[in-house]
């Protein structure tokens, strides 16, 4: 009886994902026929249909979408296969996929990475930047080895190392009669005042906790797509909103009207790694921690 190979699992765990067999070929590096070859072939192994394909789109059939769920089960022992392989090499060398979250790499990977690079010439880093779910699935799924994260963030299977923690800002276009940084109190602001990136990113979550905000009817109900646009509604002086320590300084900040305060009380997130719990390489993942720690 043939068995499905590594490829063709990998393959059709990406179209699951996708769900368009262009995006998932290109993001195999193949070309899509050689993609819907080797889907086919699949098929053929298991002798069972896994998708129905239109011209427009892809359904994922009921036992597709059981073989995906073991697919990526089957897969991630392979990863941990080869993490055991690899354990015996040098730290820090050969590839590593490092997920980011967007409230994060933009302030710490430009001093951090060529610091990495420099002192770990045979470390091929690929950085995947997505929202905190989405990086989280694609760690369980094996796609990513491990998260470079704002804590904490409910997940499971995982094990976690704190690195610092990143004090919350009170931000606020100079010159605004919105609020006054030095005697800035929450009750005093107006009634959609407070801007916030939209679900999804932690960023607004963790604001929320860290700053004790409970009066929803000072935060805007329209959230901010990104990060970029944040700092622009603030600096047009659309609201206020509160920024991590981490982004005082940045490219984001220059060349706006947007300055950092420094909150009084105890507000913070904390930033920190994770990756799957049994990994072979957490000796590694200790060590690009602490020069993400070291170098910030």
């Amino acid at each position: 009886m043939r068995s499905p190979t590594i490829k063709q699992l990998r393959y059709f765990v990406t179209l699951c994902e996708e769900q368009h067999f262009g995006r998932a070929a290109k993001r195999c590096f193949v070309s899509q026929s050689a993609f819907s070859n080797a889907l086919q072939e699949l098929e053929s192994t298991l002798a069972t249909q896994l998708v129905d394909r239109t011209n427009r789109s892809v359904t994922v059939t009921a036992v597709g979408q059981d073989v995906a769920t073991q697919a990526r089960l089957v897969l991630r022992d392979v990863d941990s296969l080869v993490e055991i392989a690899q354990g015996n090499t040098k730290p820090l060398c050969g590839e590593l996929r490092l997920g980011v979250i967007p409230t994060i790499a933009p302030f710490v990977l430009p001093t951090a990475l060529p610091k990495i690079r420099k002192a770990f010439p045979q470390l091929q880093l690929l950085l995947i930047e997505d929202q905190t779910q989405r990086v989280y699935e694609r760690l369980m799924a094996g796609e990513v080895d491990v998260l470079l994260l704002a804590l904490p963030w409910a997940m499971q299977g995982v094990e976690e190392r704190i690195l610092y923690r990143d004090e919350f800002c009170l931000a606020y276009r100079e010159g605004t009669a919105r609020v006054d940084p030095e005697n800035y109190r929450f009750n005093r602001l107006d009634s959609d005042s407070v801007l916030l990136l939209e679900d999804g990113h932690c960023l607004r979550d963790h604001a929320l906790a860290a700053c004790k905000i409970r009066n929803t009817e000072k935060i805007r109900r329209f959230g901010a797509s990104s990060l970029l646009t944040l700092i622009e509604m603030v600096d047009a002086d659309l609201g206020i909103t509160f920024l991590p320590e981490m982004a005082r300084g940045s490219t984001l900040l220059r060349n706006t009207r947007v300055r950092l305060h420094s909150l009084s009380d105890n507000s913070y997130r904390n930033i920190g790694l994770v990756w799957r719990k049994g990994s072979q390489r957490v000796s590694e993942f200790q060590l690009l921690g602490d020069f993400f720690r070291d170098n910030r």
